[in-house]
């Protein structure tokens, strides 16, 4: 194993602004509708899930949007975080690419997460707000927010996607730790949980459903709101903090990426990475490219449609404008996790309809294949989330060593994987099966659509 090149910042060059690529965008995204009027909705709509200050960031056209002292004070617990070079993963690969990561699971809830999670806990706390109530895949949302609501004395209750709930049971005691208060969804708790399991009683649940069971007793109560960890602006805006670090790093190391790659669930991970690169791009001084990795189980990106539809399963958030597999899309039980969402951001949704950013998908036996010679070569066992990304990797270092031409990559290991080894102790027995969602499958999901469709 090399010992691989990192690369540091100071507690004082923590970024004081999130980038709110809106303000760049030429075509701005199209407003969230109302489910049942299907006309434009206003912030009013969303006063009973969200605090007034994220309503506002959430609708903002401001480029910049400052970071609060006291979140900027809990950033510092494990913020800025590290960038490494890659040499051990270059040495093994024999690639001329120089390969460069930035490592988010320095975080206390070992992801990327925490990064929204303590600012949207700050404003509802600013705002006299007792309970939040949330969804979380595979634990890494619902434990960063169980986490920041520990901070600020807020009472967290988490539904957790059922399959996961079962899988990772240590993920839900990391939660419970914390405070948090777990649920296995679909539960008996909500009316959306009990519509779904008197369908379906064996129901491995999916982020949609759980998503409807936390709205649901959101607005229930008027001490309660809710919080999503991905997919809406204000959520993909916090990330970014990721993005404007590394752009510091990469001058501090001397190279600028040709290619920024992230995981692709909702659109957090990947815009916290690539939106402040795709701001050079907007800006017109660099043309670097930037590109989302899904699972091919879930390829909203890569197969799905462009187009409104729920963010949740039973009907209970608005209308989005968004790459969709379709709300009722239940995705396979496979170890992509946090990455099983049927939809994607609006923003992200957006840009790859207007060419600005690439997509790609994986199966998960290449993903667990690239997460093992990183661990092997790099030392850090990766999240099953990072694995997709880093797979990516190795595909843009392979053609770059076929082409024998220079590249800079840079990647976002979002989060490791201390949490997921039953899905590396699968892959070493040899019992993971390749999994890849039919077009028949999508089909008849997206056939259950009334939605309305864009352009």
């Amino acid at each position: 194993m090399s010992i691989s090149k990192k690369i540091t910042l100071s507690e004082d060059q923590i970024p004081t602004h999130w980038y709110n690529i809106v303000a760049d965008m030429t075509t701005k995204p199209l407003p969230p509708l109302h489910p049942g009027t299907k006309e434009p909705i206003g912030p009013e709509m969303l006063m009973p899930l969200f605090p007034m200050e994220l309503i506002k960031q959430e609708v903002s056209t401001e480029k910049y949007v400052e970071i609060p002292e006291e979140v900027r004070e809990i950033y510092k617990i494990w913020r800025p975080t590290p960038m490494f070079r890659a040499t051990g993963l270059e040495k093994a690969l024999d690639t001329p690419a120089k390969i460069y990561y930035k490592y988010e699971g320095v975080s206390p809830a070992g992801s990327h997460k925490p990064n929204t999670a303590v600012p949207q806990v700050y404003y509802n706390k600013m705002e006299g707000v007792k309970r939040i109530t949330t969804e979380t895949g595979a634990g890494q949302w619902g434990s960063a927010l169980s986490f920041a609501c520990g901070l600020f004395d807020i009472e967290c209750d988490v539904y957790m996607v059922k399959v996961s709930y079962e899988g990772k049971p240590y993920r839900k005691i990391m939660m419970n730790t914390w405070g948090g208060n777990v649920f296995p969804s679909p539960s008996m708790r909500t009316e959306a949980g009990r519509k779904i399991l008197a369908e379906d009683p064996n129901s491995p649940g999916s982020l949609g459903i759980a998503i409807s069971e936390a709205v649901e007793m959101a607005l229930t109560d008027e001490s309660t709101k809710y919080a999503l960890g991905s997919v809406l602006n204000h959520v993909l805006m916090h990330q970014t903090i990721i993005g404007e670090e590394a752009l510091l790093q990469m001058e501090k190391a001397g190279d600028y990426p040709d290619v920024v790659i992230a995981p692709f669930g909702g659109g957090s991970n990947f815009a916290g990475i690539a939106f402040p690169f795709l701001r050079k791009n907007l800006e017109g001084t660099h043309q670097t490219r930037c590109v989302a990795v899904e699972p091919a189980s879930c390829p909203k990106l890569t197969r799905g449609v462009f187009r409104y539809d729920l963010g949740d399963s039973v009907g209970m958030t608005p209308l989005l404008p968004m790459y969709t597999l379709g709300h009722n899309f239940v995705p396979a039980p496979i170890h992509a996790g946090g990455l099983r969402y049927h939809g994607a951001g609006a923003i992200v949704s957006q840009l790859l309809n207007d060419k600005q950013i690439e997509a790609y998908s994986i199966k998960q036996l290449e993903c667990f294949e690239a997460g093992l010679l990183f661990a092997r070569t790099e030392g850090i066992i990766p999240a099953p989330e990072a694995t997709h990304a880093i797979a990516q990797v190795i595909r843009e270092a392979e053609q770059a060593k076929a082409e024998g031409k220079e590249k800079v990559i840079l990647f976002n290991l979002c989060g490791h994987g201390h949490f997921d080894m039953t899905s590396y102790e699968q892959y070493l027995a040899g019992n993971l099966v390749e999994h890849e969602v039919t077009q028949e499958e999508i089909l008849d999901s997206l056939a259950q659509l009334d939605t309305p469709t864009i352009g």
